[in-house]
């Protein structure tokens, strides 16, 4: 029986999580349809462009995506620490960006007297939409309810345009925040419609080396990676930029059939950092979603938040450790 996506996402346990949103009936409705002849390439930009607007929004940092010609994966972490931090006019301004709001909300932001009663009312209501605004649940409708309206409108249809559900996928540990974020970004390389990351489009991968080339500056617009994690350090990415550019062009190389043996013998530091062997990181990278149901990581990583999912039962296919 499937999960019910609440009963899939525990702040407590993680705040990473990798999610799956699919076309109806898995047709080409964001690429080039070979049945019809009819190119919808465009529809990957609306969705890499909404994507990025809705990261500026909420409480959420993308980590990773990339928007094939069915389907959309991305890499999201939840910043409650940030939505704790933004006072009420924060809230309210970016909530207005994603909806009309109240009459008391506005006269808010134009610096109007409330009674006492009007401003409880409203501190309440500001507290459910900064709370909203950390949902990963909302965040995917919310992406995915604007590309749909867009696609019938273009189409002059009605229906669906997205499977019912997104899939979810908690990322338990780093070692398993790694192995998806580079699964992510080598979708293109490993579906044929790419040589290399950088020439990925609509890739997060992509984004971040277009970026680092141009401004010598990580995108603001995806959760940075930082380095080695220290006291005081800002929110972002455990692992410096450079190791994890290593590590997905080793992986990709690694992955092509028709060049065996051209992985170098030196593996990048990034594996040894993790302890996870070479044979064990080409089969996450390559089967992540058959591997993984809705948790991924390591036992060891599992026992320590069963508990925020109430689970008992250990999930199939967990890693040793």
């Amino acid at each position: 029986m499937a999960r019910s996506r609440k009963s899939q996402i525990s702040l407590d346990a993680t705040p990473y999580y990798h999610c799956i949103s699919r076309c109806v009936r898995r047709a080409f409705l964001c690429g080039f349809d070979p049945l019809t002849q009819i190119s919808y390439e465009h529809r990957r930009q609306w969705v890499e462009d909404r994507l990025l607007w809705l990261g500026e929004i909420f409480a959420i940092d993308i980590c990773a995506y990339a928007v094939m010609t069915n389907h959309v994966h991305v890499v999201l972490h939840v910043n409650l620490r940030q939505s704790e931090q933004w006072s009420m006019e924060e809230v309210i301004t970016r909530w207005h960006r994603l909806y009309k709001g109240v009459p008391l909300s506005h006269r808010y932001l134009n610096g109007d007297r409330f009674s006492p009663a009007e401003e409880k009312i409203l501190m309440t209501l500001v507290e459910q939409w900064r709370e909203t605004l950390t949902s990963i649940s909302r965040f995917m409708a919310v992406l995915n309810e604007g590309i749909a309206r867009r696609a019938n409108q273009e189409d002059q249809c009605t229906g669906r345009f997205w499977e019912g559900r997104f899939k979810s996928q908690a990322l338990l540990d780093e070692k398993a925040l790694m192995a998806c974020m580079a699964y992510v970004d080598l979708n293109p390389v490993r579906a044929n419609i790419a040589a290399t990351p950088e020439t990925s489009d609509h890739t997060s991968i992509q984004k971040r080396i277009l970026s680092i080339q141009n401004n010598r500056q990580q995108p603001s617009e995806l959760m940075p990676f930082i380095g080695h994690i220290k006291q005081e350090m800002p929110e972002g990415i455990p692992f410096p930029f450079k190791d994890y550019l290593e590590l997905v062009d080793w992986t990709g190389r690694a992955m092509r059939e028709d060049k065996p043996g051209f992985i170098d013998n030196q593996q990048p530091p990034i594996l040894t950092r993790l302890d996870i062997s070479e044979a064990q990181w080409h089969r996450l990278t390559q089967r992540f979603e058959k591997q993984f149901k809705c948790f991924a990581g390591q036992k060891s990583s599992f026992e320590r938040i069963k508990d925020c999912f109430n689970l008992n039962r250990m999930p199939p296919n967990l890693l040793a450790g």
